[in-house]
């Protein structure tokens, strides 16, 4: 298909703070790293879970990083924020546990996740 203009792949190439990534850990100490894409038109993410909206963090902006979700003491300031800390950045990566248990990040390919590894998060 020719285009006039610049080429889908290039715009895309130029959005910045493209992906939003976001870590959580559960009462039990198991790490989550949410990731979204938001040039994905059916990507989406949770930023509070329900509850008292007293509770939520309200300050979200797209392109801000946050990394103040725990206190010094590592108790929960937002108690319905799901991501303790969160960043966007423009690279597409992936992280995982490799079979040696190591934490390993890959750049723009896409890592296959063993779903039964772990919890379902919650807690």
């Amino acid at each position: 298909m020719a285009y006039i203009g610049q080429q889908p792949e290039s715009i895309r190439n130029e959005v910045k703070n493209r992906y939003f990534y976001g870590l959580r850990r559960t009462h039990d100490g198991e790490l989550f790293l949410g990731k979204v894409d938001s040039m994905d038109p059916n990507g989406s993410i949770q930023i509070n879970k329900p509850g008292v909206n007293s509770n939520d963090y309200d300050n979200f902006e797209k392109g801000a990083d946050f990394f103040e979700g725990r206190d010094i003491e590592h108790n929960l300031l937002y108690e319905n924020l799901n991501y303790e800390q969160y960043r966007f950045d423009d690279a597409n990566l992936w992280y995982y546990i490799d079979s040696e248990g190591e934490l390993v990040v890959s750049v723009n390919r896409q890592a296959t996740y063993d779903d039964g590894s772990s919890s379902h998060g919650i807690g």
